[in-house]
């Protein structure tokens, strides 16, 4: 492991330029030859956007593999990116929100999509006035690479908080306008665990709920993430808040809220989503759960 990790920390410190030849050279060995999960991004973009053609999904899925690997390799790369060239990199838009919610004394809830890349959003809490920033993270199998990760994403003084904590944290912290936590708010719930499903990109879809709970429960502040790749190597995060309807929200609001402005957001730009994650494996378990009320 010390010689895997030392020849990680060595590709992480070539310069960009590099990355991206790399990147280059991968995309061409998977999308020709190798095929890495290119049947599941057919098929889930065949789903999305039905009323597309064969030449306009294909063109969508060549461009997604490009933007995909890039974010393999600037993730690599993040481990060892200075905050100052990632300040360059990303622009953060409309970050007066996070002032406001320091004047109301508001925690905020980050709620941003798979959408590259979401990563090298990382040094935001060095921007804004907060002092604690806690990205919320989904531990992964393999303990080798699930601690490298945390270290990227505890890079910029962030601390990292495990999916199944997070909640606890929140509700047995003060909300006093000084912590921004960080949900990928995308992710699919475990087969046991989906018991809310939305219509978003033309099908029924399992989604998670855990931060929804929270607005019901606690006077939040909820910014939703519009991230863009600008060209290679180069972002920005339009941040957005989400208001109640009403006085306070309703169950469920926050969570379709914040699909429906994912969806526009990748329907601007939809080669820059995920598209090789089994987003839809358990919508048939929506049915089962909708029959057993």
């Amino acid at each position: 492991m010390t010689v895997i990790l030392g020849l990680f920390r060595w590709i992480s410190k070539l310069p960009l330029w590099m990355h991206y030849g790399m990147s280059d050279a991968f995309y061409f060995l998977n999308y020709y030859f190798i095929g890495y999960r290119k049947k599941i991004v057919r098929t889930n973009l065949e789903n999305a956007f039905p009323h597309k053609s064969k030449n306009e999904i294909t063109t969508i899925q060549k461009a997604f593999f490009k933007n995909f690997i890039d974010y393999l390799v600037e993730t690599v790369k993040l481990a060892t990116l200075s905050e100052r060239e990632l300040r360059v990199r990303v622009q953060h838009i409309n970050q007066a929100l996070f002032h406001e919610a320091k004047v109301e004394g508001k925690n905020v809830i980050l709620l941003a999509g798979h959408v590259f890349n979401w990563e090298w959003i990382s040094a935001l809490i060095t921007v804004i006035p907060q002092t604690h920033s806690f990205p919320v993270y989904r531990r992964i199998n393999n303990a080798f690479w699930d601690a490298q990760i945390l270290k990227i994403r505890n890079r910029f003084n962030n601390q990292s908080l495990e999916d199944r904590d997070v909640i606890k944290h929140i509700l047995s912290h003060p909300n006093d306008g000084d912590s921004v936590y960080m949900f990928v708010a995308d992710q699919s719930p475990h087969s046991s665990q989906v018991d809310k499903g939305l219509e978003f990109l033309n099908q029924e879809t399992p989604v998670f709920i855990g931060y929804d709970k929270l607005a019901t429960r606690k006077d939040l502040i909820f910014i939703y993430c519009d991230m863009k790749k600008v060209k290679r190597g180069y972002y920005q995060v339009n941040y957005k808040r989400i208001y109640p309807d009403q006085e306070r929200f309703r169950p469920f609001e926050v969570v379709q809220k914040f699909h429906d402005l994912l969806e526009n957001t990748i329907n601007k730009r939809p080669s820059n989503y995920l598209w090789s994650h089994r987003r839809w494996k358990y919508k048939n378990e929506i049915k089962s759960f909708l029959q057993r009320l």
